[in-house]
């Protein structure tokens, strides 16, 4: 099992200055997968609790002379915890910003003897060599997951690509994490309705108050209905989610996305957020990079 590859500037620029910041306010601990292909950052897949996020990669938005093996199909997977990448990735840089490094920042996996330990453990290690010196930095990893585990994990990625027949394009990302910030301190539940005239509305409701938000007219992809908006209880899907999960969903906004689109799974099994990045300078979808989260619903949802 190898892998090693040249980061380029902007896939270092792309996860210290964007991603990586996002990620971690999902959740500390995820799963970094890489393929021939493609690398993927993925919290929660093998686990049905707490907001999923998928965060999908082409090799060459990141890496340059990309190099992997391994027994299974060329396809390894860990976890690791992302304060510690992406604290490693800062540090390496400032350094290496000093020493001016001749040969780029290499990454590759390795296994090392611990502190303590007597068995070799598995690292992540970022390398920037110089004329007469190179910096080194490491972070702890997970044992590579086994086969049977990344089958699972590819199983439950390809899972999660339906699109949800109607999306919605969202408000702007700080107006809803200013609304989402004030909902914490109500409740713990949050309806979300979506109609296909564009209508998004957001409420709480508690005993002694009821918050809510609704935006109109917004742009509409996938299924659409045509004619006066308005938000009829007929017409709307509804889901209830917890307001936890959707402030940490619009976190993703740290990535520093385009827009994003919100939508809710056929049969109402979870909301979706998908957030779009467009090449710089233009309104073209850059197809070299995604992101989107699954937020799992409290009640089974109404059409």
């Amino acid at each position: 099992m190898k892998f090693k590859a040249l980061m380029t500037d902007n896939g270092i620029n792309l996860l210290e200055k964007r991603i990586l910041p996002a990620l971690d306010k999902m959740g500390k601990i995820c799963h970094l997968y890489l393929t021939r292909d493609h690398a993927f950052f993925l919290h929660n897949l093998l686990n049905s609790d707490g907001p999923q996020s998928i965060a999908q990669f082409k090799i060459s938005s990141l890496f340059s002379d990309y190099r992997i093996s391994s027994q299974n199909d060329d396809r390894i997977a860990f976890s690791l915890d992302l304060s510690l990448l992406h604290r490693a990735l800062r540090s390496i840089l400032a350094v290496s910003a000093h020493s001016h490094p001749s040969d780029g920042l290499h990454i590759k996996l390795v296994k090392k003897l611990a502190p303590h330990s007597t068995l070799p453990t598995p690292f992540l290690t970022f390398e920037a060599k110089g004329h007469k010196s190179a910096v080194v930095q490491d972070v702890p990893i997970s044992k590579p997951l086994s086969r049977a585990d990344v089958e699972e994990l590819q199983h439950a990625l390809e899972s999660g690509q339906d699109i949800p027949p109607t999306l919605i394009k969202a408000p702007d990302l700080n107006l809803l994490q200013n609304f989402a910030d004030r909902m914490k301190h109500v409740g713990d539940v949050m309806g979300v309705s979506i109609t296909k005239h564009g209508d998004l509305h957001l409420q709480i409701s508690t005993s002694l108050i009821t918050l809510g938000a609704e935006f109109k007219n917004l742009v509409v992809l996938g299924a659409r209905a045509e004619g006066g908006g308005g938000l009829q209880r007929e017409e709307a899907t509804t889901v209830q989610v917890s307001v936890k999960h959707f402030f940490k969903s619009l976190q993703c906004s740290l990535a520093k996305p385009d827009c994003a689109f919100y939508g809710i799974a056929p049969q109402g099994g979870c909301l979706i957020v998908i957030f779009q990045f467009f090449v710089p300078g233009t309104r073209q979808t850059d197809k070299s990079i995604s992101l989107h989260c699954r937020l799992p619903v409290l009640d089974p949802g109404s059409n």
